[in-house]
C-alpha cells in the first residue's frame, strides 16, 4: 500500500468516526500546547531578569559588608558581626582607575507625609552616582546635587507613584514634604520605570547619603553599588577591591563581592531548570493523551474486524495491517500537535497582548520537543493495537469472531 493511499484511507476512517477523531485532536493538541505554554512562561521570567539586569547598566559590581563562605560552624553570635562598610571606604574604592561610579546606599523606611497624606515607603541614601549606576533619570526637576555627598542636605527626589500620592497634579518641584521627623525640599521626581529587580522605583525616596546617615543612626552602608568602565577586567578590580578593604579593615577580608554576570549565571541555571522541570510535567499530559490513544485503538481494532479480515483476504500482509494503524494514530498526532501548536501560538500572542511588560516566548526547544514527545507517545501507544490487528485470522476475522 503507497503512503498517499494510506492516508486516504486514514482519512476515510477519521471521517467515519467524527467524535472519535476529535477527542484524540484535542487530547494531543492540549498536551502540545500545554508544553508550549509553560515552558514560555520559565524562558519568559529568564528574559524578563536578563532585561532588568540590562536596564541597571552592563559592567555592575555589588560589594556587601560581610563575607560569604560555606562553613559547618553555628552562626555568628552576637558582638561577632562583620565590620560595617562605610563611606570611607566607598570614596577609597572610587580611586580604582576601572572604576566609573560608585554609589554607596543606605536603606531604609521612614514615613512621608504631607498635610493630611501619609506614606510609609523605602528611602534610599546615596549620592548622585546612584542616579548614573541604577540607570535613574527624573522626569521632573533635578538629581541630588555633587554638594551631598559630603552634607547633610534637606532635598529629596521622589518616586513617580509617591508624587502621585502625595502632590497630584500638582507641581512638587520646590515643594517641602516631611519625611520621618525632618522636612526636606522636593528638588526632583523620578521617571515611572515600575519595579526594578524587585523594588519599586515609582514608590520610594532618595534622600543624600549623609542625610539618611543622620535619619537612621547607623554608619554602615547597605550595600555599595560599583559602575566599571566597559573594558574592565572583573578579576583584577576585584583583586584590587578585596586590597583596599584588607588594609583598611585591619587586615579582614570581610566583604562579599558579586558580579552582574554572577547573579545572571544563578538566574539562568535557576530558570532552566525550572523550565525543565514544567515541561516534564506538562508532558505526562502527552502520555495521558497516549493511553486513550491505545484504548480508541483497541476498541476500533474489535469494530473493523470484518474490514481488518477482507483486507488480509484480498492478500494484505500483517505487516500492511500493522503498518495501517500505526499509521493512523501517527497521523492523529501529527495533525494534533499542528493544531496545539497554532493554539499555544495564539495564546502567546494573546497574552502578550495583554501583558506586555512579560516576554512571554517559547524557547526554541519547546515546539520539536512536545511534538517528538507526542510522536512517540502515540507510536508506543498504538503498538499493541496494531499487533492484535496484524495477529487476526481473515476467516474468524470475516466472520465477526476473535482468535
Amino acid at each position: 500500500m503507497l503512503l498517499w493511499d494510506q492516508i486516504g484511507f486514514n482519512g476515510q476512517i477519521f471521517l467515519r468516526h467524527r467524535v472519535r477523531t476529535g477527542l484524540l485532536l484535542l487530547a494531543v493538541g492540549l498536551g502540545v500546547a500545554s508544553v508550549i505554554l509553560l515552558t514560555s512562561l520559565g524562558e519568559g521570567a529568564r528574559r524578563y531578569v536578563d532585561r532588568e539586569f540590562a536596564a541597571l547598566g552592563n559592567q555592575l559590581l555589588v560589594v556587601l559588608p560581610g563575607r560569604k563562605e560555606t562553613t559547618g560552624g553555628a552562626p555568628p553570635m552576637y558582638g561577632a558581626a562583620p565590620r560595617d562598610l562605610t563611606l570611607e571606604d566607598a570614596w577609597a574604592l572610587e580611586r580604582i582607575p576601572s572604576v566609573r561610579a560608585v554609589a554607596p546606599v543606605i536603606a531604609g523606611t521612614a514615613q512621608v507625609s504631607l498635610a493630611s497624606r501619609s506614606r510609609e515607603v523605602i528611602v534610599l541614601g546615596s549620592t548622585p552616582a546612584i542616579f548614573q549606576v541604577r540607570r535613574m533619570l527624573v522626569a521632573q526637576g533635578n538629581i541630588l546635587p555633587e554638594r551631598s555627598r559630603a552634607a547633610a542636605m534637606a532635598v529629596c527626589v521622589l518616586g513617580a507613584k509617591l508624587k502621585q500620592e502625595l502632590f497630584g497634579n500638582r507641581r512638587a518641584i520646590g515643594e517641602w514634604v516631611r519625611v520621618g521627623d525632618r522636612r526636606m525640599r522636593v528638588i526632583g521626581v523620578l521617571e515611572s520605570r515600575g519595579e526594578s529587580l524587585g523594588l519599586d522605583l515609582r514608590d520610594m525616596i532618595i534622600v543624600p547619603v549623609r542625610t539618611a546617615e543622620q535619619m537612621f543612626n547607623s554608619p554602615g552602608l547597605f550595600r555599595i553599588l560599583m559602575e566599571l568602565d566597559d573594558n574592565a577586567d572583573f578579576s583584577k578590580v576585584e583583586q584590587r577591591i578585596r586590597a583596599i578593604i584588607i588594609e583598611r579593615h585591619e587586615g579582614d577580608d570581610d566583604v562579599t563581592l558579586i558580579s552582574e554576570d554572577a547573579i545572571l549565571a544563578a538566574f539562568d541555571n535557576i530558570f532552566t531548570t525550572l523550565t525543565l522541570a514544567i515541561a516534564a510535567i506538562a508532558a505526562i499530559s502527552l502520555l495521558v493523551a497516549g493511553i486513550l490513544i491505545m484504548n480508541i485503538s483497541l476498541v476500533s481494532v474489535s469494530q473493523r474486524r470484518r474490514e481488518i479480515g477482507l483486507l488480509k483476504a484480498l492478500g494484505g500482509s500483517s505487516r500492511q495491517v500493522r503498518q495501517l494503524f500505526l499509521g493512523e494514530s501517527l497521523l492523529l498526532v501529527s495533525l494534533g500537535s499542528l493544531a496545539g501548536i497554532a493554539a499555544a501560538w495564539l495564546a502567546v500572542l494573546l497574552l502578550g497582548r495583554l501583558w506586555p511588560v512579560f516576554p512571554l516566548t517559547p524557547p526554541w526547544w519547546s515546539m520539536p520537543a512536545a511534538v517528538g514527545t507526542a510522536l512517540l507517545a502515540g507510536l508506543l501507544f498504538s503498538l499493541l493495537p496494531a499487533r492484535r490487528a496484524a495477529a487476526l485470522d481473515p476467516v474468524l476475522a470475516l466472520r465477526g469472531q476473535d482468535q
